[in-house]
C-alpha cells in the first residue's frame, strides 16, 4: 500500500544544502538513508520522536528504537541495543572449554540446543575431535526439534504484536504455546530440563535417548502437524492478517546480504541461501532438507517461510528418528576435570543455521590458559536482523512498526551487546 506523506529533507552537500524530496512507500526502500541526521530533514515538518521501548511489551524489555514520524508515518528509524549485556563472551573466555555450555544456553533463549551445538562444534574442530554418527544424528533431530517449538513462538508472538484485529492476537499465541510445550516434553525426557539444556558437549551428546523416544516424537509430531492448518487459518490464509502484512517492511535480498542477515528473514526475501544444504553439518548430508524461498521481502513473506519450515522440520525428524543409527553417543575422552580440554594455539570459525539464520562461534586459543579461549566471539542473527530497522521502516505507520519488528524474530539474549 503506497504512502500519500510526503517528507522533504535537506541534505548537506560540500556546497550548500539542497531541498530533497522523498517519498516513502512500504513497498520501495531504495531512496532510504538511515545515516542521515534528523536535522537535516525539513525543518517545517511537524516531527515527532517517539521512544518505542524498551518498556513496550514488543521490544521485549530491553530494546528501543526511536521513531521520528511526520503524523503517523515513521521517517526515521534507530534502533538501540545493549539493554541485555551480559558479557558472555568475556565469561567464556574465564571458563574451560567444557564449562562454557551452560552459559550459552541463555543467548537465543528460544532455541537453546542450537546454541549448545554451535559452541561445541568450534571447539571440536579447533580440537580435533570426531564426533559419532548417531550423535549427529542426535543434533540433528534435535535441531529439527527446537526449530519447530522456535518456530512455533514466533508464530504465536507475532500474532500478539498484530494485536487487537487478530482478537488481541492471544489465541494464536496460546495455541502454538500449547504444541510447543509437546517439544518442551521431549527434550525434558532427554535432558531433565524443559529449557536449559545442557547436552551438547564436546565429541557428542551427554545424554543418549531413552528408550521408548522414537514413540513419543511421532506421537508428538502427529498432534503439531494436525493443527497446522488451524494456525493457517489465523495467519497466512486470514485475511485480516494479510492485510497487516502483506507489503509491509519490505526488505531487499542484495541489502539484506549486505547486512548480513541469514535465516528465514533472508530466504523471505528471494535468496536461496541454508547452511544446513549449502554447508552441512552434523547429519545434514544424509538428511537433506528442503529450503522454503520466497521473493516478496515483506512481513507476510517472513511468516510464509517460517510457517512453511515447521512442516518442513517434522517430515525432518520423523526421518531422523527412524533412521537414528546405534553406536556410541560421544567420541572424546571422558571429562573427569573441567581442566582436561586444551587447545595451545589455532582458530576457528563455525558457523550453523538456527530458527534465526547463521550462529557462529569464532574461537582463538592459546594465551595464558590452554584450557579456556583466547578469545571467543559469537555471530549472533538476531543482532543482524536488527540492522534492517532503519532501512525498511520509514514509510510505514506506527502499528506497522510494531509488526515489522515482530516480523525479524529477534531474541534479545543473543544481541547482548
Amino acid at each position: 500500500m503506497e504512502m500519500s506523506a510526503r517528507v522533504e529533507r535537506a541534505v548537506m552537500t560540500m556546497n550548500e544544502p539542497q531541498v530533497v524530496t522523498v517519498q516513502y512507500q512500504s513497498a520501495v526502500r531504495g531512496n532510504v538513508d538511515p545515516h542521515l541526521s534528523i536535522r537535516h530533514y525539513d525543518p517545517e515538518a511537524d516531527m515527532m520522536l517517539l521512544h518505542f521501548g524498551p518498556q513496550h511489551p514488543s521490544t521485549h524489555g530491553v530494546f528501543r528504537m526511536d521513531l521520528h514520524l511526520d503524523g503517523e508515518i515513521v521517517v526515521k528509524a534507530t534502533p538501540y541495543v545493549g539493554y541485555l549485556h551480559r558479557a558472555v563472551e568475556k565469561l567464556c573466555e574465564k571458563l574451560s572449554y567444557v564449562q562454557q555450555t551452560p552459559i550459552v544456553d541463555k543467548n537465543d533463549y528460544v532455541a537453546p540446543m542450537t546454541n549448545e551445538q554451535a559452541l561445541n562444534m568450534a571447539f571440536e574442530k579447533l580440537l580435533n575431535v570426531e564426533v559419532p554418527r548417531r550423535a549427529r544424528w542426535m543434533r540433528t533431530l534435535f535441531a529439527e526439534l527446537q526449530r519447530i517449538a522456535s518456530h512455533l513462538l514466533a508464530l504465536g508472538t507475532f500474532s500478539i504484536d498484530l494485536g487487537g484485529a487478530l482478537g488481541g492476537g492471544s489465541t494464536l499465541f496460546i495455541h502454538t504455546f500449547r504444541e510447543r510445550e509437546l517439544i518442551l516434553d521431549l527434550f525434558e525426557e532427554v535432558t531433565g530440563m524443559r529449557f536449559h539444556y545442557n547436552t551438547h558437549t564436546i565429541g557428542g551428546q551427554r545424554h543418549d535417548l531413552p528408550a521408548g523416544f522414537d514413540k513419543k516424537v511421532h506421537a508428538a509430531l502427529d498432534i503439531i502437524e494436525s493443527r497446522i492448518p488451524e494456525y493457517a487459518k489465523m495467519t497466512v490464509d486470514n485475511a485480516i492478517f494479510k492485510d497487516r502484512t502483506v507489503g509491509v517492511g519490505v526488505l531487499d535480498g542484495k541489502l539484506a546480504l549486505e547486512l548480513g542477515i541469514t535465516g528465514p528473514i533472508l530466504r523471505a526475501s528471494g535468496v536461496d541461501h541454508d547452511l544446513r544444504r549449502d554447508a552441512p553439518y552434523s547429519a545434514y548430508d544424509e538428511l537433506v532438507p528442503r529450503v522454503r524461498v520466497e521473493t516478496a521481502g515483506d512481513c507476510y513473506a517472513r511468516t510464509r517461510v517460517r510457517f512453511d519450515e515447521v512442516t518442513d522440520s517434522i517430515a525432518l525428524c520423523r526421518k531422523a528418528i527412524d533412521g537414528m543409527p546405534e553406536g556410541p553417543i560421544n567420541g572424546y575422552k571422558p571429562i573427569r576435570q573441567p581442566t582436561m580440554a586444551k587447545a595451545t594455539s589455532g582458530q576457528v570459525y563455525v558457523g550453523i543455521e538456527t530458527p534465526r539464520g547463521e550462529l557462529g562461534t569464532f574461537v582463538v586459543a592459546g594465551g595464558d590458559t590452554p584450557t579456556s579461549p583466547h578469545r571467543l566471539k559469537i555471530r549472533s542473527p538476531s543482532l543482524h536482523a536488527l540492522a534492517a530497522i532503519p532501512y525498511i521502516m520509514p514509510g510505514a505507520t506506527v502499528s506497522d512498526a510494531v509488526a515489522i519488528l515482530g516480523s525479524l524474530d529477534p531474541i534479545m539474549g543473543e544481541v547482548d551487546r
